[in-house]
């Protein structure tokens, strides 16, 4: 009876013995900013939630996370993200002698803390990142196909095809599970057709957005492809006000006037006429005035005799003519009555 007493007793040590590190799991950090959905071992996380050491840390197709270690290492966890905090060891000059994430697929920003660079080490299913005091952004796709891609420092991509070096900003390297590795260059946008998703780097194109300093990195002309956000409706375009011009006054119907008679021509006066224009009188002959000439408006006549009279026309030797038979005439009548009172 004792026997069976003394063999629970010990099975229940055994069993609370291997429970007790996983309850007592120490605390590497914590949460920062969390959007959307980011869930931990024990459930959803939120902002100032503590993360421990060999936790999970997983985010919705829209979820965002941004974490702080204890030696302030920062680590963004972006969407569609598993990761797990592999090992951490802790001293007391507040900083790491170890610390190792294990990434399985998603989007991620690291920046180092105050420990050595060797203490730091990322895993992906393609190679492990060397941080040499650091900052980049990597991404890991669901056939493990991993892309870094550096913001500061140097980094170091090591997998089954050998060791590549980032050392300029925006350096960037991809590399798949198999072995098969790209060169360091400059990333450019078709980076995102490599990788097979125009989400991928989310950071880096703009398509999710980090609070803080971590979220001051970045850029690397990417900026420019961020693809259309899911998790967001974008307002309508602002449509400017068209400018209407201001109604135009319909033309009034012009009447038409009756034309006016000309107007009779007229000579000038006699005052601002030239001198040889001026009508010219004949002489009285006893006494007896012969009538002014009549003016016209096409000629004049000027009985002076005088050569350069151009004004003369027909009507004016006509006139003239006449004024020569009655003065015959009145010769004839004068002989007329001094013949009669001859005899």
């Amino acid at each position: 009876m004792w026997g069976w007493r003394a063999v629970s007793v010990a099975m229940l040590c055994i069993a609370l013995n291997g429970a007790w590190p996983a309850l007592a799991a120490e605390p590497v950090g914590q949460a920062v900013v969390i959007k959307t959905q980011v869930t931990g071992q024990s459930g959803p996380i939120e902002v100032d939630t503590r993360v421990h050491r060999n936790e999970r840390i997983k985010t919705s197709q829209s979820g965002l996370g941004q974490f702080v270690f204890r030696d302030g290492t920062k680590l963004a966890v972006g969407w569609g993200s598993s990761v797990v905090i592999d090992k951490y060891v802790f001293d007391d000059s507040q900083s790491v002698k170890k610390l190792t994430i294990r990434a399985a697929k998603g989007t991620f920003r690291w920046v180092s803390g105050n420990s050595n660079s060797s203490a730091y080490q990322i895993l992906t299913p393609a190679g492990t990142i060397g941080v040499r005091g650091t900052a980049f952004d990597f991404y890991v796709g669901p056939d493990g196909t991993t892309a870094v891609v550096l913001l500061n420092g140097a980094a170091r991509f090591c997998g089954p095809g050998g060791c590549r070096q980032l050392q300029q900003r925006c350096d960037c390297v991809v590399a798949k599970p198999n072995g098969d590795m790209s060169a360091a260059r400059r990333v450019d946008p078709s980076i995102l057709a490599t990788l097979g998703n125009q989400r991928a780097l989310p950071f880096l194109s703009g398509n999710q957005r980090l609070a803080g300093g971590i979220g001051m990195l970045g850029g690397c002309n990417m900026a420019s492809v961020a693809p259309e956000r899911k998790d967001r409706t974008r307002p309508p375009p602002a449509v400017a006000p068209q400018r209407q011009d201001p109604p135009q006054r319909q033309a009034e119907p012009q009447t038409e006037r009756p034309n006016k008679p000309d107007k009779p021509h007229h000579d000038k006066p006699h005052h601002d006429r030239p001198h040889h224009d001026r009508p010219h009188h004949d002489k009285p002959h006893h006494d007896k005035p012969d009538r002014p000439d009549k003016h016209d408006g096409h000629g004049r006549h000027d009985d002076d005799g005088k050569p350069g009279n151009h004004g003369l026309d027909h009507r004016g030797h006509e006139r003239h003519h006449d004024r020569d038979r009655d003065h015959d005439n009145d010769r004839n009548r004068e002989r007329g009555q001094n013949f009669n009172r001859g005899r």
